[in-house]
């Protein structure tokens, strides 16, 4: 059943002054701060459907201002003022490859590096909204560079965004040579503004099946225990991964080889991959100013994760996790349940 008071990304947060008194009293020891629980999934897929429950849910996760919302904006604002013609990705140049790479540094740097400082040097939050207690790690052998930022700004930057760029550039490729079905407005008003609000649904249905897989136990040696390194996130984290990770996280857009898209649908689907990585693991539930809760941005689902690591491997608009038994729902039986469920796979391993 939809819970309307549930504080989690993409549900519904009232406009109200934040206070000490406010701040929920974590049901699991170990946290400064989480969400009411326990959590509740989407009405999207329950059943008998619930239309107006799921209208405000759509509407909670868009408006008024979203992380969804803002990113479509950069997505046009990009496509306008720094996106070459399809006539011109007809023929692979280093000259319009190297400008989608250097706009990617650029953006992927002002959006974690921004939250980064905002949160964490000029910690202009104090601890409002933040789950986990402790403060990221300064130093660690665990890290390639010996610390958790340095070592997340380098596999974000060095492996994500060429990652990042190849994707599109591949789209933008195979776009304008015909490859890849190209969308318009004038062909189909109503399919091209459905693709928005698409593309964060198919993450959600997307990312948990990539995600068990990479928590399969070699993929989770070779490859996801760089991104695992973080157990208490901050806005670099998000896509500090393996460049194998990158290429089958990233991969979400290859679906568009099928699914006639327009580049701006390219733009946005990517951006909110890697944009939302970085908003969602800041490390609090969203951004005060003024005294007022502003914008959605973590979530206490996908924090448990970093932390408990075998359970919440999606989203909450797929409830994925309910059917195969790996939802944590905030709660102490959940966190038992979860536990248990860990010890037999040791045992079984």
């Amino acid at each position: 059943m939809f819970v309307t008071h549930v504080k989690i990304k993409n549900q519904p947060i009232e406009d109200m002054m934040i206070t000490d008194s406010e701040d929920h009293q974590p049901s699991l020891p170990g946290w400064n701060y989480t969400t009411k629980v326990p959590l509740a999934v989407s009405p999207l897929f329950q059943w008998p459907l619930q239309p107006i429950a799921i209208l405000r849910w759509i509407w909670g996760s868009w408006f008024f201002i979203s992380e969804r919302l803002i990113i479509v904006g950069i997505a046009f604002a990009t496509l306008i003022w720094t996106q070459p013609s399809l006539e011109v990705a007809k023929h692979l140049e280093l000259g319009w490859v190297a400008q989608i790479w250097l706009r990617n540094i650029l953006l992927l740097t002002v959006v974690a590096g921004g939250l980064h400082v905002y949160f964490y040097r000029w910690n202009a939050q104090g601890k409002h909204l933040k789950f986990d207690p402790r403060p990221l790690m300064v130093k660690g052998k665990q890290f390639t560079l010996g610390g958790q930022i340095r070592d997340n700004v380098f596999w974000s930057l060095a492996s994500g965004v060429t990652v990042w760029t190849c994707y599109e550039v591949l789209m933008f490729w195979a776009m304008a040579n015909g490859w890849a079905p190209v969308l318009t407005w004038n062909e189909n008003p109503v399919w091209f503004v459905l693709l928005f609000l698409l593309v964060p649904l198919w993450e959600s249905f997307y990312f948990y099946w990539i995600h068990r897989a990479l928590h399969w136990p070699p993929l989770y040696k070779r490859v996801h225990s760089l991104h695992h390194r973080n157990i208490n996130v901050g806005p670099w984290s998000g896509n500090s991964m393996h460049p194998v990770e990158h290429i089958i996280y990233y991969g979400s857009a290859l679906i568009h080889f099928i699914v006639p898209a327009n580049p701006i649908h390219i733009l946005y689907h990517l951006q909110y991959y890697v944009l939302t990585a970085a908003t969602t693991h800041t490390g609090f539930e969203g951004l005060v100013v003024k005294g007022r809760r502003r914008l959605k941005l973590g979530t206490f689902h996908h924090q448990m994760h970093h932390r408990y690591f075998e359970c919440n491997y999606g989203g909450l608009e797929v409830p994925w996790d309910k059917l195969f038994g790996s939802f944590h729902d905030g709660t102490i039986e959940s966190s038992e349940r979860i536990k248990e469920s860990r010890k037999r796979m040791i045992m079984e391993s």
